[in-house]
């Protein structure tokens, strides 16, 4: 780390991404040819994968991809790679993301400075047309010290990229020391450092520092750094604590041309199983999906062997891996979907014999089936005509036997329907006793003797639900999702919805049982009840309230330009949010739902929104800020970070419901719905809003029907919902009075910002301004390439 007097008029941001002053100032068209086999592949512990090269013909044609290993002074240690003539350390390369990671030496400003501006540069040594710029992904800029304010400008366009200011207050004059409140890895309060993104990728940015009046000198460090770096308070305590260098991250291009070749692939891309991926810089080359390796080199993209990763891979059948894919088929004597846990399940073969060449007796067996000639016979039962009658050798035997016999047949006829009738029923008794006790009935019973809360027919006879739907008749089905087909029945003179779940995992019926009895104590006009349970078959059955007029879903996907007005919009994602708040916040036990669509959300004959289908739903502990789950959800609404960390917190369902706020903007399906770009309903939607063009998404409706700007306002709130990191979403109490703000507004009812804003469970009043969110949103969704919102996760 270089020290700068205060004297220096220019500061160089020594050599933080610094390469070559050799490299030519445009990218040229690579060589259609591989490296030979004797080139230099590794430096120490680092790996030198093509286009990058040490040893002259080793490296891509164009200009940057050339570096230098060699061992540290006196030749002692271990060897170091670095960039061109080796001016920068590269730490790792990687081909498959396009990226260099450096040793990026930071900046330092010495004591008794303060009150003035210095000025530098960052990355004057990178040619001005590439092939390395910073990654805006990854890196951020960080201060550590006292009253310094930073500002990075882009190139020469002094674009304003960055800024953050870092402050010390001080514990008394006497003591002069200041107050150190900085936890490990974060400074986002400005106390004694500061952090801030860089949201434009350049290949240098200009740099002035500010020495703010005030409080006492201390050393200033500043550095570009990526995020997977985390610091710790020693290191601005004071001067010599600070490191040296720190790593950041380069993206890199193979060609300037911000446009993929027509016609024919990238000449850099010189794997039979590779592309050429464009950015706004230029383009790069990628393996085909199903295949990983390096795309620059003569057959370096692999197919991938998807059957040895079935944890990332899912299949519960037989795989069969394919040259870029992979193929998951039930076992033989088996169909279904072999992806999801028991989606294959028996053929029975024997309901159609025939199909099977089977002119005996058939007898289905798991997987397979027994084809048996009748009593009496013997042959081949697989063949016509091929079982052959046994000739009797004793007639006058068999005539005995049969008079005999006969006499017992015929008191057997009289008295066996009742004792077959006596047997079938004990059997079926003791199996659905059986059933009973396995799904845990007696601990439920348990649960409602403690619990005095719980209904007195929380469960319910398996014959009266029988009863109640004619058997389970299939005129019966009202409705069905991922968790389950839905029976209409009449049970005690009431409508109720019964449901009957498709999967049930023996290691979660404990879990089961206990969120019966939390979710039999949910009390919400907004809310499906639960009125009951039946433990008495192999998937519990759940019974509800009936609503009878069908789903949000269906009243707004309707055909035509007219669907539900603006105002019932409004209400019905009131009402939703005062449900996910109830749920929340307010029960037993916090009930996070997991899977809110708007086809979960049932509507009544006075439009009355009731939340629904808590198949996935999870009560999480109070003492836990969330659980590690298997993923459950709904194409277009899943929380991408559920997804990817499989952690489950309540702002999974805040991200949820933000995707139905922008469905009821849009009436567009997010589940089905891709922009021109291949873009999300969301990330599209986020992007529009940002552009100031959100009317060319929004349903025509909607903009007849707004008053005073109120689509601008929910499509705001709908963008803070959809945030990709969850510590960044409101909570759903501050969305629920964020929109009952809104409605009370739209009826012009004062006095009511006041009264909301510190209530007694200590949350604010959500609000924002539209200029804030539109500057927090025009670059949340940079990684929505990558994350897609979890439309390719088969499910």
């Amino acid at each position: 780390m270089e020290k700068i007097g205060s004297s220096v008029g220019v500061v160089a941001f020594a050599a933080a991404i610094a390469t070559t002053m050799l490299l030519p100032p445009t990218i040229a068209a690579a060589a259609t040819t591989g490296p030979p086999s004797s080139c230099t592949r590794s430096c120490g512990n680092i790996s030198i994968p093509y286009p990058f090269g040490v040893e002259p013909g080793c490296y891509h044609a164009t200009g940057g991809f050339n570096l230098t290993c060699r061992y540290g002074a006196g030749g002692q240690g271990s060897p170091e790679l670095f960039l061109g003539d080796g001016t920068v350390q590269v730490l790792k390369i990687s081909v498959q993301h396009n990226t260099v990671r450096i040793n990026s030496t930071g900046m330092v400003l010495p004591y008794n400075d303060a009150g003035r501006t210095t000025n530098g540069t960052w990355g004057s040594g990178l040619p001005r047309s590439g092939p390395f710029f910073l990654s805006e992904k990854i890196n951020r800029l960080l201060v550590l010290g006292c009253n310094t304010q930073v500002t990075i400008l882009g190139e020469d366009e002094n674009n304003l990229v960055s800024s953050c200011t870092a402050f010390c207050p001080f514990s008394g004059f006497s003591t002069g020391h200041p107050i150190v409140n900085v936890e490990d890895g974060n400074c986002t309060s400005g106390i004694n450092c500061c952090q801030a993104s860089i949201i434009l990728s350049y290949s240098f940015y200009n740099i002035e520092i500010n020495r703010l009046q005030g409080g006492l000198p201390f050393t200033q460090s500043i550095y570009i750094v990526d995020h997977s770096f985390s610091y710790t308070p020693d290191m601005v305590v004071g001067p010599g604590h600070s490191p040296k260098a720190l790593p950041a991250t380069l993206d890199w291009i193979i060609a300037n041309n911000s446009i993929c070749p027509t016609n024919t692939s990238a000449p850099e891309c010189l794997s039979n199983h590779s592309s050429c991926q464009a950015s706004h810089s230029g383009y790069g080359c990628k393996c085909s999906d199903g295949y990983q390796g390096n795309p620059y080199a003569p057959d370096g993209c692999q197919d991938i062997d998807e059957c040895k990763s079935p944890d990332i891979y899912v299949c519960y059948g037989d795989c069969k891996n394919t040259p870029g894919s992979f193929m998951c088929q039930c076992p033989t004597g088996y169909m279904g979907n072999a992806s999801v846990l028991n989606g294959c399940r028996d053929i029975d073969e024997c309901e159609n014999p025939e199909a099977h060449s089977c002119y005996g007796v058939c007898q289905n067996i798991p997987g397979s089936f027994r084809c048996l000639c009748h009593d009496g016979t013997y042959g081949d039962p697989f063949t016509k005509g091929g079982c052959i009658t046994i000739k009797k050798s004793y007639i006058g035997l068999s005539v005995g036997l049969g008079v005999g016999g006969g006499t017992g047949l015929l008191l057997l006829a009289l008295g066996g329907p009742f004792m077959m009738r006596k047997i079938k029923l004990q059997k079926v008794t003791k199996m659905r006793h059986k059933i009973f006790k396995e799904n845990h009935g007696l601990l439920l019973q348990q649960l409602i003797s403690r619990n005095t809360d719980i209904g007195h027919r929380m469960i319910i006879p398996l014959r009266d639900l029988e009863k109640a739907t004619d058997n389970f008749d299939r005129a019966r089905i009202v409705g069905g999702g991922g968790h389950g087909v839905v029976f209409k029945g009449i049970l005690d003179l009431q409508v109720v919805a019964i449901k009957k779940s498709k999967i049930v995992v023996q290691r979660e019926i404990n879990e089961f049982i206990n969120e019966v009895a939390v979710l039999s104590q949910v009390n919400h006009r907004n809310v499906v009840k639960l009125l009951g349970c039946c433990l008495e078959t192999e998937v519990p059955l759940l019974v509800y309230e009936f609503i009878s007029n069908g789903t949000l879903y269906n009243h707004l996907h309707v055909e035509g330009p007219v669907s539900l007005s603006w105002d019932d919009r409004m209400r019905i994602a009131m009402e939703v949010a005062k449900a996910l708040s109830y749920l929340h916040s307010s029960t037993a036990m916090p009930i996070f739902h997991r899977d809110v669509k708007s086809s979960n959300i049932l509507l009544n004959d006075a439009l009355t929104a009731k939340v629904s289908d808590f198949g996935a739903s999870r009560y999480i502990p109070i003492d836990q800020t969330g659980v590690v789950t298997a993923v459950q959800g709904t194409f277009g609404y899943l929380d991408p970070m559920y997804y990817y960390t499989g952690r489950l917190t309540d702002k999974s369902d805040v991200f949820s419901f933000g995707v139905v706020l922008v469905e009821l903007l849009t009436r567009k399906k997010p589940n089905a719905y891709q922009s021109f770009d291949g873009g999300s309903l969301v990330s599209h939607f986020v992007s529009l809003l940002a552009e100031g063009k959100l009317v060319d998404m929004v349903d025509p409706q909607v903009l007849e029907e707004e008053e005073d700007k109120e689509v601008q306002e929910v499509a705001t709130l709908a963008a803070m919902c959809t945030k990709l990191k969850g510590e960044e979403r409101p909570t759903m109490r501050e969305v629920e009075m964020a929109l009952e703000n809104l409605l009370v507004k739209k009826k012009q009812v004062a006095c009511i910002t006041t009264s909301r804003r510190n209530d007694e469970d200590g949350t604010m009043a959500y609000y924002m301004s539209t200029e804030r969110a539109n500057n927090e949103t025009s670059r949340q969704y940079t990684m929505e390439e990558e994350i897609l919102l979890s439309a390719s996760f088969p499910r």
